[in-house]
């Protein structure tokens, strides 16, 4: 890798710590105390997850990293919606994380399902962390990637659901207010899972209607999210 990609990477790792350092102040001043532990706990290993994947992803695919870093021009405009739905929907479930779990503590979730809940976040890591290896096309926008010579892709998970990365979003977000200790949460959590149940249907049908190979892939893996389900 060139000295500019190292320094563009480097970077974004800064300016990302900067941000996550920004949010992490704000979700405890909403919160309305420093010692809540599930929060920590969270941001630790999010920080070590993310730092460990970019760090990857910079020396096996660095064509990846530039495509979800990008703002593309030929993004199909009703996912701009659902990105804006999702990031909405999003804050609201930090924010009432933040107010059940943190300030308030109108929930009492059990150790055992806070546990449940972190055995979904692992499982979703690992589903990021594999189909991030194999799938250079996976962008953070639904796009047809003509500039990018884009093909189906059959390997690992693939062969089996042909969305995996949402079906692991769906786990994070089942999995995140288990963690943080608010039942409350699962109701934006939830909302978030019904977006990318949406969005997996719509990217779906757009690669079958556009992407060569796609239509007859659909026809050997008949499941988009989990298999013997949907």
């Amino acid at each position: 890798m060139s000295d500019d990609g190292r320094n563009s990477i480097a970077l974004r790792i800064v300016l990302g710590s900067i941000q996550v350092v920004a949010l992490v102040v704000v979700w405890f001043w909403i919160a309305g105390r420093v010692d809540w532990i599930q929060a920590w706990i969270m941001i630790v290993v999010f920080m070590i997850y993310l730092i460990v994947l970019v760090w990857r992803l910079s020396r096996i695919d660095p064509a990846l990293m530039r495509e979800r870093g990008q703002r593309a021009e030929d993004v199909e405009p009703w996912d701009r919606v659902v990105i804006g739905v999702y990031v909405v929907l999003l804050v609201v479930l930090f924010v009432a994380a933040a107010l059940d779990g943190g300030r308030f503590r109108w929930s009492v979730v059990p150790i055992w399902v806070q546990a449940l809940g972190w055995m979904l976040i692992c499982a979703a890591g690992a589903i990021v962390w594999h189909v991030m290896g194999i799938n250079t096309y996976l962008s953070s926008y639904v796009r047809l990637q003509e500039d990018r010579g884009q093909v189906v892709v059959k390997d690992g998970l693939y062969g089996f659901v042909r969305h995996p990365m949402y079906a692991g979003i769906v786990l994070a977000f089942l999995g995140l207010p288990l963690a943080l200790g608010s039942w409350w949460a699962l109701i934006p959590g939830a909302l978030i899972d019904a977006v990318f149940v949406y969005r997996t249907a719509r990217e779906d049908r757009t690669l079958q209607e556009g992407l060569e190979g796609y239509a007859e892939y659909a026809h050997e893996v008949r499941y988009r999210l989990f298999p013997g389900v949907w």
